[in-house]
């Protein structure tokens, strides 16, 4: 992947029904959990800038829902929701997700915080599908594009919260 941002997100497909995406984050480990967390901060960082993201539910707790739903700039409304399965502060997340406009279709994510010595944060997701055509219609879908905004946003929500 090639990208001017210097910070931009690597992506792999290891198998035929994963997706791993990584990126280093300038703030320590619980500072980006804390923000990945709370549910005022989502609608700053989740989701392209040109969208709107409202959080319906988020109960941050094994066996807690979630539900995000995002409007474009012309008010069309796309949902996510998932449920938490593991939850390790300041360390890991496991979560299913799915869109809503494609009922069915749930991936299994687990995001590692990874502490560096410096104070930043690595963050690894590793999305898991219920098949290759699954991951590969996520893929064609702009997801790494999106995912590489989202976390951009999160970045800079993380600037600003760590001053």
């Amino acid at each position: 992947m090639t990208t001017k941002n210097s910070y931009a997100a690597s992506l792999t497909m290891p198998s035929e029904r994963e997706i791993v995406m990584t990126r280093v984050f300038d703030a320590p480990r619980k500072l980006v959990f804390q923000v990945y967390t709370d549910p005022q901060q989502i609608p700053y960082w989740w989701g392209k800038r040109s969208h709107t993201t409202r959080v319906d539910r988020m109960d941050v707790r094994a066996g807690g829902l979630w539900r995000y739903i995002e409007r474009d700039e012309d008010g069309n409304e796309y949902c996510f929701n998932g449920e938490y399965r593991e939850i390790v502060p300041p360390e890991k997340i496991v979560n299913t997700f799915e869109f809503e406009g494609m009922p069915g279709h749930i991936g299994l994510v687990t995001s590692i915080f990874e502490e560096l010595a410096d104070g930043r944060t690595r963050l690894t997701e590793t999305s898991v599908f219920p098949s290759m055509e699954d991951r590969d219609e996520m893929i064609a879908s702009g997801m790494e594009e999106g995912a590489n905004e989202t976390w951009d946003r999160l970045a800079e929500v993380l600037a600003g919260a760590a001053r």
